[in-house]
């Protein structure tokens, strides 16, 4: 009895320990779970952030599909057909199909056309661009000439006289109406409206501008330098894909990418790369395994020579015979290598890493960069030494291995993992997104060794990214205002030149970032009182039909304003918006049949519509 009495005691004493134990065991609270929005908030949030903005009918073609279906196809656009409307008006912009040494030779620089003017490169072989040449040639001699003042003739121009036109014709090209000077010269043989373009005045050919067929306007552009063909094409391809093409997340990911990795098409040979660039080396990546896109914009030679890197070379580098010596190391593009393209300003390197990475890179360069040459790399202006790249030792003698071995290096590293998942978490979620978020990204970023489409899956799948918070919480950018504004009225897009303009004065000016930070995806960055103005007078100006170059009809806004306003908006209009949209209303004397078109462009310049 005694026995059994302890065996309970012991039992007892076991069981009361355990339960002492339990309750001084601190419990593991979950964290509270994020909130998250309603069924229609997360439709419209994810068109407001996968795309450029939504267009009509939009709303109800998710809501038949399904959102994650529809998101789904994002993420895989070669599933998605191209809009037969985009592939029609792509189609007579060749610059876009060209390589950089084809629009040397097609659209040539004013130091291409000197260079054939002093005889040093021969005239083109093919019968057209013989022809082009021969007239750019002229001018450009007649350009060299003095009047009797010893000033130079800046505009000369073949006369209205030599032209072979009847006194009628002749009358119609010097002051009939557009549409009548642009059927005259329609109808003429292709020299002949050679001829007759160079008779007219630079204002009197852009006056023609809006009227005349694409193979007219770039006639027109060729006279006002070749290389704003190149330019014009480039920008015009960047405002038709963000507004017809239905692979929006495949556009909006090509212009971040875009951004992360910046080139200015100002400097110097970069006019004639930057095409290829972003068609060759980054636009196939966007959704692809990252190293594959950080060695495509290294070898690009758009980048090499943005950041400098084609004139690096080693220390003991001596010049072939009557060439001049290379300027020796360039540390441009290490460093931009490791702060803006995969580590981080803070991702944990140092000065002599930079330096370390900058030898590395000696020898990769462009053959003739001038002439639109491509990749090269060159053996003699290598540093061939031993290097230390962030803890690792890189053997001597490696060559151009030791550029891909410093890539591999950066790709995988954890820096990189975080860096390139805040900065998607920043443009796609907040501006201050949270690092549970960024942990979860880039925890898909290693395990997956960088794939961005399943770091893109990872941060749609996360509820931080439906949080109510970040419903409309992000001021769009100067081109996510300008194109989701085109998108919401339908407009029909035939050329941007105006809309270069619009975007010049709202500070974001295409494919022209000087700083290789490339543009801001911080809200914070786009918002001052000059730049909001701006807006407003675009929305007001674009919901009239007054943007040259974009078709609105205006009669779709004549319902009752709270009709228009649920139109663009796609949901009734918050305090602040209904209060600008009557506020708006109020200074204005406008007349019945005008109401609309005002309160569509208010509704557009609206606190509402400026964010996504």
């Amino acid at each position: 009895m005694r026995r059994n009495a302890l065996l309970t005691l012991t039992i007892s004493f076991v069981l009361l320990s355990s339960a002492v134990y339990a309750k001084k065991k601190p419990k593991v609270v979950p964290p509270p779970a994020i909130p998250q929005m309603t069924e229609d908030q997360k439709t419209l949030h994810a068109l407001n952030r996968l795309t450029f903005g939504a267009r009509p009918g939009d709303l109800d073609d998710i809501h038949k599909m399904g959102l994650q279906a529809w998101i789904d196809r994002q993420l895989h656009p070669e599933s998605i057909p191209e809009n037969p409307t985009l592939e029609a008006r792509l189609q007579p912009l060749d610059t876009l199909r060209m390589s950089p040494q084809d629009l040397v030779k097609k659209y040539p620089s004013p130091q291409i056309i000197k260079a054939i003017v002093d005889g040093r490169q021969p005239m083109p072989t093919d019968p057209e661009q013989r022809y082009m040449m021969q007239k750019l040639v002229q001018k450009y001699r007649q350009k060299q000439q003095t009047d009797s003042d010893g000033k130079p003739d800046m505009d000369p121009k073949m006369t209205m006289a030599a032209l072979p036109l009847d006194d009628d014709q002749k009358r119609i090209l010097q002051k009939g109406r557009p549409v009548e000077q642009v059927a005259l010269l329609e109808a003429m043989p292709e020299e002949q409206q050679w001829d007759a373009l160079d008779a007219l005045s630079p204002g009197m050919r852009q006056r023609l501008y809006p009227q005349a067929s694409s193979d007219l306007r770039r006639r027109i552009q060729m006279f006002n330098g070749p290389v704003q063909v190149v330019n014009q094409d480039l920008m015009l391809n960047k405002f038709l894909r963000a507004t017809y093409s239905d692979r929006q997340l495949e556009e909006v990911l090509t212009d971040f990418w875009f951004n992360h990795f910046n080139v200015d098409i100002d400097k110097g040979a970069d006019r004639f790369m930057v095409t290829s660039y972003e068609r060759d080396a980054i636009r196939p990546h966007v959704l692809g395994k990252f190293k594959d896109l950080l060695l495509a914009t290294a070898e690009s030679p758009a980048m090499m020579f943005y950041l400098d890197n084609w004139q690096s070379t080693g220390p003991n580098v001596n010049a072939r015979p009557n060439q001049p010596r290379r300027q020796g190391l360039n540390e441009n593009y290490g460093r931009e290598l490791m702060e803006l393209h995969t580590l981080g300003v803070d991702g944990g390197y140092t000065q002599q890493d930079v330096t370390e990475v900058a030898r590395c890179f000696t020898g990769w360069s462009i053959r003739q960069p001038n002439q639109g040459g491509g990749f090269v790399f060159m053996p003699r202006q290598h540093d061939n030494g031993e290097k230390h790249v962030l803890g690792v030792t890189i053997p001597a003698g490696g060559g151009q291995e030791d550029g891909f071995k410093v890539l591999d290096i950066l790709a995988h590293h954890p820096s990189t993992a975080r860096f390139i998942s805040k900065s998607l978490a920043i443009r796609f979620v907040s501006d201050n997104p949270p690092d549970s978020l960024i942990d979860k990204m880039a925890a898909t970023f290693t395990s997956t060794e960088g794939d961005l489409r399943e770091v893109m899956s990872t941060m749609l799948k996360a509820p931080e990214f439906w949080d109510p918070k970040n419903f409309r919480s992000k001021v769009k950018s100067p081109l996510e205002m300008v194109v989701s504004a085109v998108r919401a009225v339908n407009g029909d897009l035939d050329f941007v030149q105006p809309m270069n303009a619009v975007m010049l004065q709202l500070g974001e000016p295409l494919y022209r970032k000087l700083e290789p930070t490339g543009y801001s995806n911080r809200s914070t960055d786009w918002m001052n009182s000059a730049s909001l103005l701006a807006r407003m007078n675009f929305a007001n100006s674009l919901a009239q039909g007054k943007i040259v170059g974009v078709k609105v009809d205006t009669s779709q806004f004549s319902g009752d304003p709270a009709t228009i306003e649920k139109q663009l908006l796609l949901t009734p209009p918050s305090a602040d918006a209904q209060a600008a949209i009557a506020a708006g209303l109020a200074e204005q004397q406008t007349q019945a049949k005008q109401i609309g078109p005002l309160v569509a462009g208010l509704t557009m310049g609206s606190p509402d519509f400026q964010r996504r």
